[in-house]
């Protein structure tokens, strides 16, 4: 199995011995954050700190007035880091150390302009905005993801590019401190999830239905499914026809997002994408739509919770993408729990069908969980 270890620019750039501690871990590659959202992310490593506030979103690359001339979005820079280009310093700096470093690029999920710019986010059926969640149905947004990507990659020597958030946020993502864990079961977060802003209501339109109607008909079934009081519940009662186009509303939206960047990528770029096998699914991996295969290398799915479950999931994408795109599996290691043994959880994957090992994360895993990532290294490598 490949490994790809993903880190912040500033666990490269700042944290003493990054390289070498990459190298003992004989990853394949070093994914480093390029455009990311706002985190409080732990430096365990660091000799001058415990942590690093990145209070929005930001693009860790130079913001160049050329580039972003005219459009209605634009990244924010960082102040929390010293360096104009710390993640294209960071990618240098491993690609002199022999490296190989790819582009980690969250593009959709940015609660700066999410909340600058309410007309461009996700908008529920109760009128609710999600201001972490640009709408890939707006062509702002999607004019904005395929421009970020192309700065992103500029003038860097990258071995991939992942793609996180190439697609629809929905209801259920953190937020500030999050206060809706536990509360909807799974068809109440689906239905609260579909975007009910006037780009997709178009969308809507185009396929025969009626905006408010859907709207109302969601509406109803968030009610019914919260008042029957069963958290277990997966299943709603939209009709067949109104259920199928907005998903194919969905659909489209996301394709035209993700074929935006990819049109801004230098051919025989290695395209990675974060995603699911469930359509519905929104988020940092969402779903994929049934033309997402044939635009990418590489499908990395969720894999933190371990045991069968996910086991499972990568042998249903191992045989439902084609044989020429890779399943990547995606674990984590700074979990609040410890992965019982990640050896065995690794090896269990890539029998199942992963040929690649995205490990969360190089620098979040301190001293206390470095022998975890020493572990599902070695376990991935056997398996090669």
């Amino acid at each position: 199995m490949k490994v790809t270890g993903y880190a912040y620019p500033w666990d490269v750039l700042d944290a003493p011995g990054f390289g070498a501690r990459a190298a003992d871990l004989e990853v394949d590659e070093v994914a480093v954050a390029l455009s990311y959202h706002s985190a409080r992310a732990a430096t365990p490593w660091s000799a001058d700190g415990t942590s690093v506030v990145a209070r929005h979103a930001a693009f860790y690359r130079p913001v160049r007035e050329q580039a972003w001339q005219g459009s209605e979005l634009r990244p924010s820079t960082p102040d929390w880091v010293a360096r104009t280009d710390s993640g294209g310093d960071a990618v240098r700096l491993l690609n002199e150390a022999g490296i190989p470093a790819a582009a980690w690029i969250v593009l959709t999920h940015n609660s700066q302009l999410g909340t600058a710019h309410p007309d461009l986010a996700v908008r529920n059926c109760f009128g609710e905005v999600y201001p972490w969640a640009l709408c890939p149905a707006r062509p702002a947004v999607r004019e904005y993801a395929a421009t970020l990507t192309a700065e992103a990659v500029d003038g860097l020597e990258l071995s991939s590019v992942v793609l996180e958030a190439c697609g629809p946020l929905g209801a259920v993502h953190q937020h500030q401190h999050e206060k809706t864990d536990g509360v909807w079961a799974p068809g109440v977060a689906r239905l609260l999830s579909v975007c009910c802003c006037a780009a997709c209501a178009e969308g809507w339109a185009e396929r025969g239905h009626d905006a408010e109607t859907v709207r109302e008909q969601l509406r109803r079934e968030v009610r019914r499914l919260i008042a029957a009081g069963d958290l277990t519940l997966t299943e709603d009662k939209l009709l067949p026809s109104v259920r199928r186009g907005v998903l194919e509303t969905r659909q489209a939206a996301t394709d035209a997002l993700r074929r935006a960047v990819l049109d801004r990528l230098p051919g025989g770029t290695r395209i990675v994408l974060h995603g699911a096998l469930d359509p519905w699914v929104t988020g940092a991996l969402p779903g994929l739509t049934p033309a997402a295969p044939a635009d990418v290398d590489s499908v990395v799915l969720q894999n933190w919770a371990p045991g069968q479950s996910s086991v499972d999931a990568v042998a249903a994408a191992r045989a439902k993408l084609p044989e020429d795109v890779a399943v990547g599996s995606y674990i984590t290691a700074v979990a609040a729990s410890p992965v019982p043994d990640i050896e065995a959880y690794v090896t269990e994957l890539g029998k199942a069908g992963a040929a690649e090992l995205h490990l969360y994360h190089l620098g979040l895993a301190g001293p206390a969980r470095w022998p975890d990532l020493l572990a599902a290294t070695a376990a991935a490598h056997s398996l090669s």
